[in-house]
């Protein structure tokens, strides 16, 4: 069995306004006792308990991992705001009714907890499992939006089936051009097209450009976090999407390791400019890693490939071709799907080679490759003749 936590964002209901007010103050003072324990040597920091702030209101379980995180942040300087956390020992979950209340106690020298509702949302069927001792609660913390709701950040860990044997896998191809393209085996391709993502990110950028030359940098801070948050919203319904694709077919997923893309691949400046074509923006790597949780929750495997080559080679037989836009051409004049094309290779990955005879293929190769063959492919005979009078 593999285990999973995850962390439950938990919205009070009807938290009235006094309640609110003294999250807020306690909060407050929290973020003080953080910012009087930064001022301190980590050695001397260290070696400090509750005991020390005694005089401080708040429970001693909540101080102790106030202490715990200023240990842990050690670079930090100052904080602006620091919620209140508590271990699993501070608080308690249980069911009522329809709703789940959360117990907990603020107060230094208070044993009774509080219970407090609040809204499960889709996390129902993760707090059901608590009580049943199917869950194991981890830290809580409470935080605020910034609309001013106050809800419960709970860490849940609990055990997942381990995955079994697939019938086969789906490629996950993710681009510009298409989000993502999910393709069975020898089979069709589900796309998820990019253009609303593109349009959004433009409009975006035009205006947060208008806000900046208005000197109105607040407005573009609230600007940029707004299109962060829906560009996440778009990565968890896709996401959701590609683990049900691959439970209803019971097969595995695979994903083209991207990691370093940045770094590699080149782009022009008129491209970077542009809010909607720019690589530097898109969350392809967020994509992978909502749908890996997900994925081990339903227990559907999940693999990374080498990227390399799964664009320009041929899914039917592994030889190099041609991309264009939209569009792959292979060497016999084969055509489809580009992003299809890429997400076949990755689906069916077990290495790129080509074959043996290369007559067929040579001015293809030739192109992509002049120097040598594809990933150890054996090299042609004019190139092993180029070969040999270099080395001489």
């Amino acid at each position: 069995m593999a285990e999973l936590t995850l962390t439950l964002k938990l919205p009070f209901h009807k938290l009235n306004q006094s309640k609110a007010s003294e999250f807020a103050r306690l909060e407050k003072i929290n973020t003080d006792v953080a910012n009087d324990l930064l001022k301190l040597e980590k050695a001397d920091r260290k070696k400090l308990t509750s005991s020390a702030f005694g005089h401080i209101e708040i429970g001693s379980m909540w101080i102790n991992q106030t202490i715990r995180n200023c240990n842990a942040k050690t670079k930090v300087k100052h904080f602006k705001r620091l919620p209140l956390e508590v271990n699993n020992q501070g608080y308690a979950v249980q069911k009522s009714g329809d709703l789940f209340t959360v117990s907990f106690s603020l107060y230094r020298g208070r044993k009774g907890r509080i219970p407090l509702e609040v809204h499960s949302a889709s996390h129902t069927e993760v707090l059901d499992k608590v009580p049943k001792g199917e869950a194991k609660l981890g830290s809580l913390k409470l935080n605020k939006s910034k609309k001013g709701i106050w809800y419960a950040l709970i860490s849940v860990s609990m055990e997942v089936p381990d995955t079994g044997e697939v019938k086969g896998w789906i490629g996950v191809d993710r681009g510009q051009n298409n989000i993502a393209v999910a393709a069975l085996p020898k089979g069709f391709g589900r796309f998820w097209k990019a253009g609303r993502v593109k349009a959004l990110r433009r409009q975006f950028q035009k205006t947060r450009k208008a806000l900046q030359e208005s000197k109105k940098t607040k407005v573009v801070k609230r600007l940029e976090q707004r299109e962060r948050r829906i560009m996440t919203h778009i990565n968890h319904a896709i996401s959701k999407e590609l683990v049900q694709l691959a439970k209803d077919y019971g097969m595995g997923l695979r994903f083209e390791d991207l990691s370093g893309i940045r770094q590699t691949s080149k782009q022009r400046q008129k491209t970077k400019s542009d809010a909607g074509n720019n690589r530097d923006s898109w969350a392809f790597y967020q994509l992978e890693i909502f749908t890996r949780y997900k994925a081990i929750r339903a227990g559907v495997p999940v693999e990374s490939v080498p990227a390399p080559y799964t664009s320009k080679s041929d899914h039917r037989n592994g030889v190099i071709g041609k991309r264009n836009g939209h569009w792959f051409k292979g060497f016999d004049g084969y055509r489809c799907n580009a992003d299809w094309n890429a997400s076949q290779n990755i689906g069916q990955w077990v290495g790129f080679s080509c074959p043996l005879d290369l007559q067929n293929v040579l001015p293809v190769m030739g192109e992509a490759d002049s120097m040598g063959g594809v990933n150890d492919s054996p090299l042609t005979e004019n190139e092993s003749k180029r070969m040999s009078s270099l080395s001489a």
